[in-house]
């Protein structure tokens, strides 16, 4: 364990060894969010870089009125939205047309080899069609699900990092599911549903 607080305070100085110390305690569980989001390690790896790089420039400004883990993860998934949003931007404007599958709307971005680190080898297959309706939900129901359903946080410290209530949040994750269930039927309408095979 570190001490966050102090360790936070001298990155507010420009202390590089204490953003390496917070960055070594953090980052595992930093780039599970990220990819989950993403998909792509690539990119997931350079939001990444990019999380820390805005903790060492804004940490002189952070007061404390939360814990420094919910303010990492609040950045984090800041970061990801905003990279999902100029994603979705760029392929209304067509930039990425030519990733598309022929005759098909679906987009082959994913990396071909996307493995999300807390999904056990067995479970591979459904979670890639997992995430893949993960990507159709809204982007609360999406944040909700993931922080809790995925990277297995609880739902108040799910709520302190989305600024919802907790309430909130639980009513967001049970819409979520409902609309994987119902997405999710579309791969697998002999079962009705699939198991939510995520494990950490």
């Amino acid at each position: 364990m570190i001490d966050e607080k102090s360790c936070l305070q001298a990155i507010a100085q420009g202390s590089e060894a204490a953003l390496e110390q917070l960055y070594n305690h953090y980052a595992d569980r930093v780039y599970n969010t990220l990819i989950s989001y993403t998909r792509n390690a690539e990119d997931a790896e350079e939001l990444l870089q990019d999380v820390f790089v805005t903790i060492f420039n804004t940490a002189s400004g952070f007061q404390f009125n939360s814990s420094v883990g919910t303010w990492v993860y609040r950045i984090a998934v800041n970061k990801s939205l905003d990279f999902l949003r100029k994603q979705n931007s760029q392929k209304r404007k067509g930039v990425f047309a030519s990733l598309y599958v022929k005759d098909s709307a679906e987009i082959k971005y994913e990396s071909a080899d996307f493995v999300h680190p807390g999904i056990q080898l067995e479970n591979r297959e459904n979670a890639k069609l997992l995430f893949r309706a993960i990507d159709t939900l809204p982007e609360s129901q999406k944040t909700a699900y993931i922080l809790t359903q995925v990277e297995g946080l609880p739902q108040k410290e799910a709520a302190e990092i989305m600024n919802q209530s907790a309430k909130s949040v639980e009513s967001l994750v049970q819409r979520a599911k409902s609309n994987l269930k119902n997405e999710l039927e579309k791969y697998f309408p002999e079962r009705g549903k699939t198991k939510n095979s995520t494990s950490k």
